[in-house]
């Protein structure tokens, strides 16, 4: 495509899976970023379909993903279901030479999304996860401090997420499908750490060793809300994570430590703050997050599909990150000595 041809072309998205995560953090973006348009929108139930379609201003909506993903004026398809159906579209889209941007967690398991990354290179296509922290101002900050050493060399990672199983971290939905390992891959661990993680892969590249284990402390779901891991990075950086969706509001938790030779750098993943300490500086920085808080990385996709820039985040590099927290889950807790 000539330079005169990528300023002038369109990406004409379709949306499946309108619910409430599109209706203020992706959805309105891909009318508002450059050279982007939603042409099209498809839940199940066709009612509330049209009215997503009526308020959002979309010419047109579906209660059947195949068919979305055959209309013709569409380019490019946004997959925000849950994850037990992020491979089955992703590949239908790919089949029909459209370009795809998908949820995170990617997919349920490592299996499937190398089956995902086989379509990409068999259809010869594009495809970008949806992990948006890459692009926003707050952890751009954050990679640009490490990288320029602000901390000195970095040694430890200290990572913990207390929430309440009803925490206010998720979007809403009127079925509770992310306590379901068959539909969401885990548990609340799987929808919330991938932010974390494939942050810290790309503050710190991928990660060389990890290990952890699980438990279902609560017994209010089949699925794991206590997890533990630790991960080692490239340098000898260690990280230390912790997360528990079991526990009192009292002592609700999210807190990033990374330390260093000289200071450390504090932040949330879910909130607005830097704090950046050592023997000189005691300094806060505060950002304003976008009202649309993924319209900076859908606006790096759309530019990656136009061929004006790199992939923000290809399926090979939220691969480690599903890795991690597939290996996590699956670790049986060890048993104690008699």
């Amino acid at each position: 495509m000539s330079e005169q041809n990528r300023d002038q072309a369109i990406i004409s998205w379709g949306i499946i899976g309108c619910g409430n995560v599109t209706e203020n953090k992706s959805g309105p973006a891909f009318h508002k970023a450059e050279h982007s348009a939603l042409h099209a929108v498809m839940r199940r139930d066709a009612a509330k379909a049209a009215d997503y379609a009526m308020r959002h201003h979309v010419p047109r909506y579906y209660s059947d993903a195949f068919e979305l993903i055959n209309d013709q004026a569409i380019n490019a398809v946004y997959i925000a279901t849950p994850p037990k159906f992020h491979e089955e579209y992703a590949v239908a889209a790919l089949q029909q030479g459209k370009y795809v941007y998908v949820e995170k967690p990617v997919t349920l398991n490592i299996d499937s999304c190398k089956r995902m990354m086989a379509a990409v290179k068999k259809y010869d296509g594009k495809l970008t996860v949806a992990h948006y922290r890459r692009a926003l101002p707050m952890f751009l900050q954050i990679k640009k401090m490490i990288d320029e050493k602000s901390i000195g060399n970095v040694k430890t990672i200290l990572l913990n997420l207390f929430q309440p199983d009803d925490t206010s971290l998720v979007a809403n939905s009127e079925v509770n499908w992310r306590v379901v390992p068959e539909i969401a891959g885990g548990g609340l661990f799987f929808d919330l750490a991938p932010h974390q993680l494939d942050m810290l892969i790309y503050i710190f590249g991928k990660a060389i060793h990890y290990s952890g284990t699980s438990a279902n402390q609560s017994k209010k779901y089949n699925a794991e809300d206590a997890v533990a891991g630790i991960i080692h990075f490239a340098g000898d950086i260690i990280c230390n994570g912790n997360w528990n969706f079991s526990m009192p509001d009292l002592v609700k938790e999210d807190s990033c430590i990374i330390i260093g030779e000289t200071g450390y750098l504090q932040f949330s993943f879910f909130g607005n703050e830097i704090k950046w300490v050592t023997d000189q500086v005691n300094e806060v920085f505060n950002f304003i997050h976008p009202q649309h808080i993924q319209q900076p990385m859908i606006q790096k996709t759309v530019h990656y599909f136009l061929g004006k820039e790199d992939n923000p985040c290809s399926l090979e590099a939220a691969f480690n990150s599903l890795e991690i927290m597939q290996s996590f889950v699956q670790m049986k807790p060890m048993i104690p000595k008699p």
